[in-house]
């Protein structure tokens, strides 16, 4: 698998290592159901984009879908959220980004919600929700891979039906989930310096500053075949599900991203505060945020 380093707004060295093949890497988080006549599932997302204060263009892209029901009749409430950070500098990364982000999405409402808006449900005559993720991320890496040779891109991706969040995830843009006054980083990063956390070489502190903590092993147009990570999360009232690039969380620490998606009163100002936050603490990268919450109609 070729390894990469990211070069937003500029080219670097492209390093390389062993291909390698997986099966793909499933978990689940779970939370406690919430049981209220009163309450109707509603999503409710923010999201912003920006180039930060280094770069001179944006390389990252982001696509939010949520569509709400209403009368006696509704479905379930449904979202299908898409982020990006393109690699490959002069030889295109944002057309990388974007390239994967549309190969999702249309394949996506193509498999899961046209037939799920036809029949009002997902059935099991329809397509699992992990298999039609895994083969709208295998297109998208099958399209970058052809018409943007020599980039690529991270992929994280959530799909999202009532309070139950299914998410794909390549390289090292994140989703963090916030429920509970608590922070967790749902999604692992596929990156040189995470590898060595894992395989106990290296201490979190030391990955922090690592020169080469950019340094992907696994991202989205490499060409071979592609091992892509799925989560199962339930999106509870009161909790939030975020999607952000590195250039968010490599500006802030965890505790301040948890402070404002605490007390921010809309995911709309939560992403604004994070985007400004991270332009306030350097900008060094495109800053891009999506929040996602479930809120009472």
């Amino acid at each position: 698998m070729t390894l990469m380093r990211k070069l937003l707004g500029k080219s670097e060295e492209t390093h390389k290592a062993a291909a390698e093949t997986h099966t793909p890497v499933v978990s689940t988080t779970s939370a406690a159901a919430v049981h209220s006549s009163d309450f109707v599932p509603h999503v409710v997302v923010g999201h912003t984009s920006h180039v930060g204060r280094v770069r001179s263009h944006n390389e990252d892209t982001a696509l939010t879908f949520e569509a709400n029901h209403a009368g006696d009749e509704a479905l379930e409430p449904f979202g299908l959220f898409v982020i990006a950070d393109g690699m490959g500098g002069h030889q295109a990364g944002e057309v990388a980004s974007s390239l994967a982000v549309r190969t999702v999405a249309s394949q996506i409402m193509r498999d899961v919600y046209i037939p799920y808006l036809l029949k009002g449900a997902h059935g099991s005559d329809q397509m699992p929700l992990v298999d039609a993720l895994q083969n709208a991320v295998k297109s998208a890496n099958e399209a970058v891979h052809s018409q943007v040779p020599g980039s690529g891109t991270t992929l994280t991706c959530a799909l999202v039906i009532n309070q139950r969040a299914y998410l794909a995830h390549v390289g090292d843009s994140r989703a963090y989930l916030y429920y509970n006054q608590q922070l967790k980083q749902v999604t692992r990063d596929h990156s040189y310096v995470d590898k060595l956390v894992e395989l106990g070489q290296l201490t979190i502190e030391a990955a922090a500053v690592h020169p080469q903590r950019n340094v992907l092993y696994r991202a989205v147009g490499q060409g071979d075949q592609l091992e892509i990570d799925i989560h199962m999360i339930d999106l509870l009232p009161g909790g939030r599900l975020l999607l952000c690039c590195d250039g968010l969380w490599d500006m802030l620490p965890d505790s301040t991203i948890q402070t404002i998606l605490a007390s921010t009163r809309t995911p709309q100002q939560a992403c604004d505060e994070l985007i400004a936050a991270a332009n306030e603490a350097g900008g060094k990268d495109n800053i891009t945020a999506v929040v996602i919450e479930q809120a009472a109609r």
